[in-house]
């Protein structure tokens, strides 16, 4: 029972599985920039990076940095939204998907502010007002929870992704007659309401906390 429960979240399925060309889905939807008068979608998605720009410039004043976020906001959201399809293997679900978005920007970021302002990091382990008694802790705590933090990221959104996902497997076994299927109907959409609103939450998060971390440099 739990293998089958399971099994919906494995990404290799057979001998020729293609379940992880999912992620790449997203690149055949997004808006097509030949035409001549930008049509309703592709006036939402510039508006929707347009917003994105904003916000991520107020936070890091690096340049560049708001590409990549918004590149990061946007392959998560179309891996999310297309996990609420059915038949379609969902990557942002995967702690191997997640952790490898997750690590390389945490550690570049690192490298970047250790190796160019390495003052300011060590200020960084030791907050404003903190009893000379209390800093060997303070710096302590603060390096283990730097340390946390890709894998933090990577395991909220595998498990919010996870959760709703894996509830519906639970609920959709209990289907026996016809008035359960009915209430399991009304509870489903319920349920996919809520995972669209997740899906879209969890992208923003994930790209929020990023570019929280990167500010700090």
């Amino acid at each position: 029972m739990m293998a089958n429960l399971f099994s919906v979240f494995d990404p290799c399925t057979g001998y020729s599985s293609m379940n992880w060309m999912s992620t790449f889905i997203f690149m055949f939807l997004i808006p097509l920039k030949f035409w001549l008068m930008p049509n309703k979608i592709s006036l939402l998605f510039n508006s929707l990076l347009s917003i994105l720009h904003n916000e991520n410039k107020s936070l890091m004043k690096l340049k560049g940095t708001s590409l990549i976020m918004m590149s990061l906001f946007i392959l998560i959201l179309f891996n999310n939204l297309m996990g609420l399809l059915p038949y379609i293997f969902t990557s942002s679900s995967h702690l191997l998907f997640c952790l490898s978005l997750a690590l390389p920007l945490w550690l570049s970021l690192m490298i970047y502010g250790w190796i160019n302002k390495t003052n300011h990091m060590f200020i960084h382990l030791v907050p404003t007002g903190t009893p000379g008694i209390l800093m060997p802790f303070m710096v302590l705590i603060e390096t283990i929870s730097n340390l946390i933090r890709p894998g933090s990221l990577a395991v909220r959104l595998t498990a919010n992704m996870i959760a709703g996902h894996l509830l519906m497997s639970l609920l959709g076994n209990n289907a026996t007659n016809f008035y359960m299927i009915l209430v399991l109907m009304i509870m489903f959409m319920i349920l996919m309401t809520f995972e669209l609103a997740v899906a879209i939450i969890q992208s923003y998060v994930f790209m929020t906390l990023t570019n929280l971390y990167s500010s700090e440099i």
